[in-house]
């Protein structure tokens, strides 16, 4: 069983102000977020079935048109091909988790 320390991993930028250390296994995709206050995640859909986890920080989020903010001990899971995009309300620290894995993101 691999040992990953989160740290270790090199952040790679997927918009501005959204930096991701990423983990692959062989059915799903982990992206650990941080992301500056104010930085937004413009409306996009994937096919992949996406579980969001705030660790730190309160972020909101759109799906399909319905708004939730969240924050620490909250869970959005937004179903496959669902259109959505977020905004930071305040720093934050965020774990996504993809099935199956994001090839795009493997490829950064």
């Amino acid at each position: 069983m691999p040992v990953i320390e989160v740290a270790t991993i090199q952040p790679k930028t997927i918009v501005a102000g959204y930096d991701a250390r990423f983990i692959h296994t062989e059915s799903m995709a982990f992206s650990f977020l941080e992301v500056k206050a104010g930085a937004s995640l413009p409306a996009h859909a994937h096919f992949h079935e996406q579980v969001s986890h705030v660790l730190e920080g309160t972020f909101q989020l759109t799906i399909d048109g319905e708004v939730v903010v969240f924050g620490p001990g909250t869970v959005v899971v937004i179903p496959s091909n669902a259109v959505h995009s977020g905004i930071a309300i305040t720093d934050c620290k965020i774990m996504d988790v993809f099935n199956p894995i994001r090839e795009d993101y493997r490829n950064l």
